[in-house]
């Protein structure tokens, strides 16, 4: 018995007999993926990494080996390539052909821009912000401040850095703009890792939270002037110190003309 599905034979462009074709569809080349464990697996590989990184964990000028990194994931070395690119891609890792693969230092010239596209929008931010708070939202910008408080008493600068990017990101959702929250985020993680080397000093830790306090207070009053310019001095406060820790940390940035 025949088969139900039966071979049929066309025509070309120019006339002539084009190879015989089941009703059965090939799947176009465009359409094949990579199998989703092996994206799953360089997701959270460029995900830890970059914690790491913004973190300090890995520090500026360390090195990155691949086959070690593999090593402890048990997968091969083409999902941590991938993650290494990405994070290359962002300024994070710095690859040298010839000389191997190395967390990037803080490019002090890349901070003046970042700390102008983050002031703007979160100026924003906190003006919607002060505009529309309710009583529970407010309540809930307190309940923050409490937490910065407490991981400023365990000497917890992870944790208190962790507070601190909840609050700014609680001020946009109570906007009702987060997407900003989410510009922000793309555009500061090399102000993040030069702020972590700012919480140690001593008293300024404290002196955030009182930043932070200000800006809650002008929230609560609806007074998005105030509100405005507490966040414009918290922000410009940051960037007073980045003459001192780099001379405290001088290993860890770079600016034009440093050697390579």
């Amino acid at each position: 018995m025949e088969s139900s599905v039966k071979k049929v034979a066309t025509t070309d462009d120019e006339g002539g007999l084009a190879p015989a074709t089941s009703r059965r569809a090939a799947v176009p080349a465009a359409t094949v993926r990579p199998p989703r464990r092996a994206a799953t697996v360089a997701s959270r590989i460029y995900r830890d990494l970059r914690g790491e990184i913004v973190s300090l964990k890995r520090k500026p000028g360390d090195a990155i080996a691949e086959k070690q990194i593999a090593e402890t994931y048990g997968v091969s070395r083409t999902p941590v390539r991938e993650a290494v690119l990405k994070l290359a891609d962002e300024g994070l890792i710095e690859i040298f052909p010839q000389s191997g693969t190395f967390v990037a230092r803080i490019p002090l010239d890349g901070l003046p821009e970042a700390f102008a596209i983050r002031k703007a929008l979160e100026e924003a931010t906190v003006r919607y912000a002060a505009a529309r708070a309710t009583r529970s939202q407010i309540a809930a910008l307190r309940a923050n401040l409490e937490l910065q408080k407490e991981k400023q008493e365990a000497a917890d600068f992870v944790g208190f850095h962790q507070a601190d990017e909840a609050f700014h990101a609680l001020v946009a959702e109570i906007a009702g703009y987060p997407g900003f929250w989410t510009l922000i985020q793309q555009t500061k993680v090399q102000i993040d890792r030069y702020r972590l080397l700012t919480l140690p000093v001593l008293g300024r830790v404290a002196e955030v939270i009182a930043e932070h306090t200000a800006i809650v207070d002008a929230i609560a009053a609806n007074d998005p002037a105030a509100a405005a310019n507490a966040l414009d001095e918290h922000l410009d406060d940051l960037q007073i110190s980045v003459a001192d820790i780099r001379r405290d940390y001088p290993r860890y940035f770079t600016a034009p003309g440093d050697p390579v």
